[in-house]
């Protein structure tokens, strides 16, 4: 069984408050967009991992992938058994568009069906969320208006059909545990729901992400992107997550018109 898991953009990104429990509650819209890995499954005598594409660094066991098939075995011991998964990796790392997420979320999909599990959507964020605070959002994977730490979702009826997106990563890995570090949380007075279902020319002045400003002190490069797509006409850029990528909606969009250096991921991609 094959599945092609998709990243997400952050419109907006609010860092609300520190929670007991060592996690942060946020304020944030989801988009699915279509930059996408390619995972498989296939039957085997032990389990296995393999990733091809760009390698991922550091402990496999910690991986995602492996993670969701643990879960699932310890939940249904009888049920799961043995299998190989692939992981063919191309949406980019520490970047901020939630690949690793979408990697976990999507294996707990294709290992329900797979396992004929039979599970609820509502169990089915409930395993995710073991997994991460992004991981919910893509058994959703639909735009979503998020609180808590990402697992309270909403959707809600906001339509980009018609518009373009582009996709700038400079290559540089943002530490997720290091960016929340660089963080005072604190509540907004507007709500992010409430502005991105604004029409999206009001977006420039009220939509914000809490991690851009102090991270693009860090590495400038990232204010320098946003610059560049705000100057060939982009109607609102921002960074997503906790970066590094940062994304331009265009009503018009010419990948001609840029000239990032060589070793940028410049992509355009479909908004799902």
């Amino acid at each position: 069984m094959v599945s092609k898991p998709n990243c997400k953009i952050n419109l907006g990104l609010n860092i609300t408050e520190k929670r007991l429990d060592g996690f942060h509650n946020i304020e944030t819209c989801f988009l699915p967009v279509g930059l996408k890995d390619a995972l498989e499954i296939l039957p085997s005598d032990k389990f296995t991992f393999t990733n091809l594409g760009t390698q991922i660094v550091g402990d496999i066991s910690k991986n995602l992938c492996v993670l969701a098939f643990q879960t699932l075995k310890d939940a249904f011991p009888d049920k799961i058994k043995p299998v190989q998964i692939i992981l063919n990796k191309c949406i980019p790392m520490g970047a901020g568009l939630g690949g690793g997420s979408a990697d976990g979320a999507f294996t707990l999909l294709l290992l329900n069906d797979y396992f004929k599990l039979n599970l609820t959507e509502e169990q089915l964020i409930e395993f995710a969320l073991i997994l991460g605070s992004d991981c919910p959002f893509f058994i959703f994977n639909t735009t979503s208006f998020g609180k808590g730490r990402g697992e309270l979702l909403e959707r809600i009826p906001l339509s980009l059909k018609g518009y373009k997106l582009l996709i700038v990563n400079p290559g540089i890995h943002i530490a997720t545990k290091w960016a929340f570090d660089q963080i005072l949380p604190c509540k907004k007075e507007k709500s992010i729901k409430d502005i991105v279902l604004q029409p999206i020319s009001t977006w420039k002045n009220e939509l914000i992400n809490d991690f851009e400003e102090p991270i693009s002190k860090v590495h400038p490069e990232i204010m320098s992107i946003k610059k560049e797509l705000y100057s060939k006409g982009a109607i609102y850029a921002s960074m997503t997550g906790s970066g590094s990528t940062v994304f331009g909606i265009f009503g018009q969009l010419n990948e001609s018109m840029f000239s990032f250096p060589k070793k940028y991921l410049v992509k355009v991609t479909e908004i799902l």
